[in-house]
């Protein structure tokens, strides 16, 4: 079961290229890397990349992998596919292949992905991946797809978008602490003031009325949210050819 993400982007394709594929700019928004970086080839090869991951303050993952693009083809679409695969043995992630396709549309870019990967660990990792890694991968790329929409579209850095997030994301797990542990009540009792006694019944559906908007409100304009982005193929894709043309990174 592969990923797909689809975000429509408003924004120059020239722009949306340099900062897909640029490895300064493409770290800064993808919430995947904290770190990608170019190896020295020569003339005529595939470019070979080194990736790692911070999974946490004293572990990260690192992998290699190897990329191609089309900049220009016929239907003026653009292309850039890769391999890649990790040997450290905590990365449940070993081995993958994957694609970006930018299609013009109308005063933006349909900028898309779709990619798989074989997970390690045997059993473990296989029901690991699906439970767990494989939909945080799928929430973390569109996450990242809005944060680089933000920074295209409105000059939102993607630095400046995560504290967004996180501030708006304290927000709503105050809220929610607050209801759930009957503080809000009282907060809620003292701003009624003399009409507290005889409306004191509403709190509890006061407080149930603030949790369902901090759970599920959708997000301000400027946080970039994975929901925003399109998690399933509009119709049956293929990878491109491009990307049988790619030799295995190991």
């Amino acid at each position: 079961m592969g990923l797909y993400i689809e975000a429509r982007i408003r924004a120059d394709l020239d722009d949306l290229w340099t900062r897909t594929q640029e490895p300064k700019q493409h770290q800064r928004w993808d919430l995947r890397f904290t770190e990608i970086a170019y190896l020295p080839r020569t003339e005529g090869e595939p470019q070979r990349f080194r990736y790692a991951t911070r999974v946490l303050p004293f572990l990260t993952v690192a992998g290699t992998g190897v990329s191609a693009g089309e900049r220009q083809r016929p239907d003026g679409t653009r292309t850039s596919a890769l391999r890649f695969a990790s040997p450290h043995p905590l990365s449940l992630l070993a081995e993958g292949s994957g694609y970006w396709r930018y299609v013009p549309d109308g005063d933006g870019v349909r900028f898309l992905t779709g990619y798989d990967y074989r997970p390690r660990w045997g059993v473990f990792g296989a029901v690991a991946d699906r439970l767990v890694f494989r939909p945080l991968m799928g929430w973390a790329t569109a996450w990242s797809f809005d944060r680089l929409r933000l920074w295209l579209e409105r000059g939102i850095t993607p630095e400046r978008a995560l504290r967004n997030w996180l501030a708006e994301l304290a927000v709503r797990v105050l809220v929610v602490a607050l209801a759930c542990t009957g503080l809000g009540r009282e907060s809620l009792l003292l701003l009624l003031g003399p009409f507290a006694a005889s409306t004191a019944y509403l709190c509890p559906l006061l407080l149930s009325v603030l949790v369902c908007l901090a759970l599920f409100k959708a997000p301000l304009s400027g946080t970039p949210a994975a929901r925003r982005c399109l998690r399933t193929p509009p119709a049956r894709t293929r990878a491109p050819r491009l990307l049988h043309t790619l030799e295995d990174p190991r």
